[in-house]
């Protein structure tokens, strides 16, 4: 007998291009594909800064414009972020508002009391990570690199007893990794569950070769005989491209007055990722690796799809076949094509103590070898060991460490390169495919819908808690 067939609800802050954003889409897409129905509520969604399934129709998606901005002057930014899905909120539970089985929300837990409360409905909470180390700092080994003195700690305080109480309600709790998992249970200690894992999974046909249409003007943009190294993330600071672009400098040192000399010189290096102007984050960070490119003495362009109105950066760039591509937005099209692209050599997944990491995964579904950080995610999803083994190199986030593994990578005898790309696509649809992903995820969701509805508790209590605190925060930081 089969499952009922349920309506959900997905309430995701923005969105733009990242991991966790085609999580989202993926998970929406794959039960959708089961036969639930789905709508995706955000607070922005850029038709020229996002995925193409949320705007061609696949999926339905409601973008209610907050009257909130992100920040005020570049401050404020999660204070604004709970504001803005309040906002949202209100908008769900408006008495003419469509009925849901369940909530599932993922990153910003601040709606969670009261989509319970007052729509009486069940929710599932995703945890990417927990946004107090986030905003604290750097993660490393167990314990966060705070930035800031005990004032940071004593304004955030409130930010992060919000985000531990509100995560509290939700009635399952999911993460996207073991090692989120843990940070978890080590940094929410009233919270006595243990999140149940559901890595992310991926739309396997998206990324086969045959979905790619060789004449499309966006494919040819990118597209190049020259042997391939490849990297994808956001352009954030805290991905580390610029790992990327300096190793990549170093490979091509290396094998100088070799006999792969002639092939290193004529590789080049593609770092794709999203790309939003209006975040200074991003602006400082393409800037980065532009002088790094420059210091290291390559040549590179930047580039955005033939359609998006992404303003591009004033750099001096080389027109024609650089040693660097910036491609900002990618299309879905763009990124099928790279991956898949016979002169692609590697992904390059550059981010250390990456809560999970999807790149890989992406990677690996077309063959390729991985190169990333040896901790978080990419530990879970890149096998690295034996020769018989290995879908991927694990290596500490050092340049010559990445230079040295780039070097067994580019002279990786064919035969062995094949062996691997056979065990890096079974390994990516065995454990990492969109269909297991749905199958879990739709086995959460009933057993949350199973619950029944949500009782009047003192849960009414936390909500108007949160608003006081949220209040008092506006009016201190607004005098």
């Amino acid at each position: 007998m089969s499952s009922p067939k349920l309506r959900i609800a997905f309430i995701h802050p923005d969105l733009g291009i990242g991991g966790a954003e085609r999580l989202v889409v993926d998970a929406a897409l794959g039960l959708q594909e089961l036969g639930h129905e789905v709508d995706v509520y955000t607070s922005h969604h850029d038709p020229n800064h996002c995925f193409d399934e949320t705007r061609d129709g696949t999926l339905r998606v409601h973008n209610v414009v907050p009257p909130f901005p992100r920040s005020l002057k570049g401050r404020f930014h999660i204070l604004f972020s709970h504001a803005r899905q309040l906002h949202l909120t209100a908008f769900l539970l408006r008495p003419r508002s469509p009925a849901y089985d369940v909530y599932f929300v993922d990153q910003l837990s601040t709606c969670i009391p009261f989509l319970r409360t007052f729509a009486r409905t069940r929710v599932v909470f995703y945890c990417h990570f927990p946004d107090k180390l986030l905003a604290d700092g750097a993660y490393v080994e167990g314990k966060v690199k705070r930035k800031g003195g005990i004032l940071k700690r004593i304004y955030r305080f409130p930010m992060d007893w919000l985000e531990e109480v509100t995560t509290k309600q939700a009635d399952i709790i999911l993460a996207n990794s073991n090692f989120t998992s843990r940070v978890f249970k080590a940094h929410f200690s009233s919270i006595p569950s243990t999140p149940k894992v559901v890595h992310p999974g991926i739309n396997l046909a998206a990324y086969e070769a045959t979905s790619v249409e060789s004449q499309d003007p966006d494919i040819l943009l990118v597209a190049s005989d020259r042997p391939t190294l490849l990297s994808l993330n956001r352009f954030e600071k805290k991905k580390n491209a610029v790992l990327a672009v300096n190793s990549f400098a170093m490979l091509r040192k290396k094998l100088q007055g070799t006999a792969l000399a002639s092939k290193s010189q004529s590789m080049r290096l593609v770092v794709a990722g999203g790309y939003d102007p209006r975040l200074e984050d991003n602006m400082m960070t393409i800037t980065g690796l532009v002088d790094c490119a420059k210091a290291n003495s390559l040549t590179f362009n930047i580039v955005s799809p033939t359609l998006s109105r992404t303003k591009i950066p004033p750099f001096d760039v080389t027109q024609s076949d650089p040693d660097i591509l910036f491609l900002l937005n990618f299309t879905t099209a763009q990124r099928s094509a790279l991956l898949s692209a016979p002169s692609t050599l590697a992904l390059l997944y550059t981010p250390m103590n990456e809560h999970f990491g999807i790149g890989p995964v992406e990677g690996m579904v077309c063959g390729l070898p991985i190169l990333a950080c040896n901790t978080g995610g990419p530990t879970e999803s890149v096998l690295d060991g034996p020769t018989e083994e290995r879908t991927g190199w694990l290596r500490p986030p050092e340049v010559e460490a990445w230079a040295e593994a780039l070097k067994d990578i580019v002279t990786l005898p064919a035969d062995e390169r094949t062996k691997l790309a056979a065990r890096a696509r079974r390994r990516a649809v065995d454990k990492f495919g969109m269909e297991a992903m749905a199958k879990t995820l739709d086995t959460v969701l009933h057993e949350a819908v199973a619950m029944g509805p949500v009782m009047a508790s003192s849960v009414l209590l936390v909500c108007w808690a949160m608003l006081a605190v949220l209040v008092a925060y506006l009016v201190r930081d607004l005098l």
